[in-house]
């Protein structure tokens, strides 16, 4: 009996911090002040090239923010994963598809993770840069006090993708802010 209510009070945690670091990412406000750019944290390619729908939703979320007049470029992050092109270049692709100008577009096409998503980004845009990260709104959270190392100035953006998918990946995260804040690394 004691261990169900200890795994009842777990999974309840658990789920809270969940919803937490999705209403996070999607609640925050962006200020006045234009920024030098907007990061599009990377994410997986479908086997035939194009974007993950997470990843075309970030890259829709980053158009309609460049198109707000908030950065006169986006920086598309993520080098290849299970399938080719690379996570920056399949999602420049699809974002140029949808009226983003070639000449606004930045690729690293080399990270493979969060980390080296901010630390490449910062090696092309200078660390003193004031930028927007824009990810899944489960992963803004993390992904701010990331780049934050890396940048002078941090500000997430979340989009908003499939609900299975949103809940699967927050829950996911959960585990990953964990990680990164035992390594110290948040």
């Amino acid at each position: 009996m004691l261990f169900g209510w200890i795994a009842l009070a777990l999974g309840s945690a658990y789920a809270l911090a969940a919803v937490s670091l999705e209403r996070f990412g999607l609640k925050r406000s962006l200020g006045d002040e234009p920024y030098d750019a907007i990061v599009v944290a990377g994410c997986a390619v479908r086997e035939d090239g194009t974007p993950s729908p997470a990843l075309a939703h970030r890259a829709k979320h980053a158009v309609q923010l460049f198109e707000a007049g908030l950065a006169p470029k986006v920086v598309f992050t993520g080098g290849v994963g299970t399938f080719a092109p690379s996570e920056a270049q399949s999602a420049a692709t699809y974002a140029i598809g949808l009226g983003l100008p070639e000449k606004a577009v930045v690729l690293e096409d080399a990270s493979t993770s969060t980390e080296e998503n901010a630390r490449f980004a910062a090696d092309i845009i200078g660390d003193d840069a004031r930028i927007l990260v824009v990810s899944d709104g489960y992963h803004v959270f993390r992904c701010e006090r990331v780049f934050g190392r890396y940048f002078r100035e941090v500000r997430g953006s979340g989009s908003r993708g499939r609900p299975s998918a949103r809940a699967r990946g927050a829950f996911r995260e959960v585990i990953a802010v964990t990680a990164y804040g035992l390594l110290g690394r948040l």
